[in-house]
């Protein structure tokens, strides 16, 4: 655990990818493989699940402590987080412990889900007094579900690839499911992964998928810049679910951009009969008919769901749009250029489409347009076809790994965000460097009472879109503007305007509005407007008819 909240506190305490790089290079070359192998599933975005309610935590750490509640309220105030107030306020360690981080994942951690208020109480305060400040703000995160890292997966499998001397696709394509969290990481799982490549590799890769190809927002650029029209394979972005649809040995897997094997959720997709030695790249949509997808709110209330009941498949059928192929009968399809790719799917999907084999499987449409200027004007049609916009691919592009252009260029060509001037009511401190600053805010626009009167209504929550300046500007204001504090939370005067954007916009009973946003971000600080002049809930509700 030591080497690994080193580790931790390293690439916490910098912004620079090199030493980010050198630091986690240090670490898995020291590492013991069943302890790199859990540091490689956290690093790379796996997520701890949460062993200890936090209520629970505050307890057994303020009778641990000695203090009274309201000092250790006011010590988790002004620090702003429960793992690192925990640390902090403890005694120091009475026996020190070199215990590895898998071991304490595995025989300190897991026991304690589920486990008696007494014997999780019990466990605490032994952990507690074998670690120092540090280890044990990393157990408490771990321990909570809280853990988060500022190091990137592409900076992770960077490392590997170095320390093991590698191709980096290579490594990024083993590390393709190992966050998926249904299998514990294991030394023999790490020891795979920096492993020299055999030329058996492929054959046995069994559900595995891709690493994701990703494209690049066109956002200054002209598409003219990009030149000849012809040269690219135009197509719609949907709003959906990012997949990849694996069948392989007589079974389907279907898998998230996240690495979330997702199978269950979508059992209609799961169904489907495929050739063996195929991988469909696509997005999952519900499509109830005709020539728009369902919004995304729709794909929302099948994606958390894990059992599917045979009334939420007929109300809200998913079908994967299948826009590029990246196996056919067992081969590796990626090195071929995107028109040739585009040639086979097409046949793929017009063979099944005559055996009737496939019906939740769609071929996304290519766009035809005479000029730069023609696809402009029809991309203006977006918002009534459900869209956010259009993709441009490359003809000759090749399917590469993560957002790259060394082998041809994705370009995501997306329609202007809705946008609103709102008044910014509630902050809350971040997290890492930016703990100390108020950095995630809370945004409300008026509504107008039976009674003539106008109030605030808190409609969005957004935290990124500021400078690191500008944000520093924002908490000073802050704090100097406070009027109630709720824990992390500050309610201040209301008294900045900002411009929030967002993709989309649907009616939501569960939000105080009755409106939710998506992807909701910061656009710029309006100083040239007052409070009086942000904009109205009738405004946001308006938006509702073009969504």
């Amino acid at each position: 655990m030591r080497d690994f909240a080193r580790l931790y506190a390293e690439l916490d305490e910098t912004t620079s990818t090199t030493r980010k790089l050198a630091a986690l290079q240090a670490y898995f070359t020291s590492a013991a493989p069943q302890d790199a192998a859990w540091a490689v599933y956290f690093l790379a975005g796996g997520k701890p699940r949460q062993a200890v309610p936090t209520k629970l935590l505050r307890q057994f750490a303020i009778e641990y402590s000695g203090l009274d509640d309201w000092l250790f309220d006011e010590c988790y105030h002004a620090v702003g987080d429960l793992a690192e107030t925990i640390a902090h306020i403890l005694p120091p360690p009475s026996q020190p412990s070199d215990i590895g981080l898998a071991d304490w994942i595995e025989l300190g951690i897991a026991p304690l889900r589920g486990a008696a208020p007494e014997a999780v109480r019990a466990a605490l305060l032994l952990y507690w007094d074998q670690l120092d400040t540090r280890e044990r703000f990393l157990l408490t995160k771990l321990i909570g579900g809280g853990f988060r890292v500022g190091v990137s997966r592409l900076l992770v499998t960077r490392a590997l690839s170095a320390i093991a001397n590698l191709d980096s696709k290579l490594v990024a394509q083993r590390l393709m499911g190992w966050t998926d969290g249904s299998v514990s990481p294991t030394a023999a799982g790490f020891l795979q992964l920096i492993a020299a490549h055999t030329p058996e590799e492929h054959a046995q890769r069994g559900g595995q998928p891709y690493p994701f190809f990703l494209a690049h927002a066109l956002l200054e650029r002209e598409p003219a810049s990009l030149g000849e029209l012809s040269d690219w394979q135009v197509e719609w972005k949907y709003d959906g679910m990012r997949a990849q649809l694996v069948s392989r040995e007589g079974q389907n897997w279907l898998w998230s951009r996240g690495e979330d094997l997702i199978t269950e959720r979508f059992p209609e997709l799961a169904a489907l009969r495929l050739p063996d030695g195929v991988v469909i790249d696509g997005e999952i949509l519900i499509w109830h008919g005709g020539n728009s997808p369902a919004p995304f709110a729709d794909l929302q209330k099948r994606m958390g769901r894990k059992q599917v009941s045979a009334r939420l498949l007929g109300e809200l059928p998913a079908v994967l749009v299948a826009y590029d192929l990246l196996e056919m009968d067992g081969r590796d399809l990626r090195e071929l250029p995107q028109s040739e790719r585009r040639r086979m799917l097409e046949q793929l999907v017009n063979m099944l489409r005559a055996q009737q084999a496939a019906p939740q499987l769609r071929l996304s449409p290519l766009i035809a347009a005479d000029s730069w200027e023609h696809l402009a004007r029809i991309r203006e049609e977006s918002r009534e076809r459900g869209v956010e916009g259009m993709m441009l691919k490359a003809n000759d592009a090749k399917y590469g790994v993560g957002r790259t252009k060394n082998v041809g260029t994705w370009w995501k060509w997306k329609i202007d965000p809705y946008s609103v001037d709102a008044v910014l009511i509630y902050a809350q401190s971040g997290h890492g460097r930016r703990a100390s600053l108020y950095t995630d805010y809370t945004f409300a626009v008026w509504e107008q009472e039976d009674g003539g009167e106008r109030k605030l209504v808190p409609f969005a929550k957004a935290y990124s879109g500021l400078t690191d300046a500008e944000i520093a500007k924002v908490d000073q204001a802050i704090r100097k503007t406070t009027v109630e504090k709720f824990g992390p939370v500050r309610s201040v005067t209301p008294s900045m305007v900002f411009e929030i954007g967002f993709e989309g916009i649907a009616s939501s009973p569960r939000h105080k509005s009755g409106i939710a946003v998506r992807f909701p971000r910061i656009l710029r600080q309006r100083d040239d407007k007052t409070i009086d002049e942000a904009d109205t809930l009738d405004t946001l509700k308006s938006l509702l008819a073009t969504s």
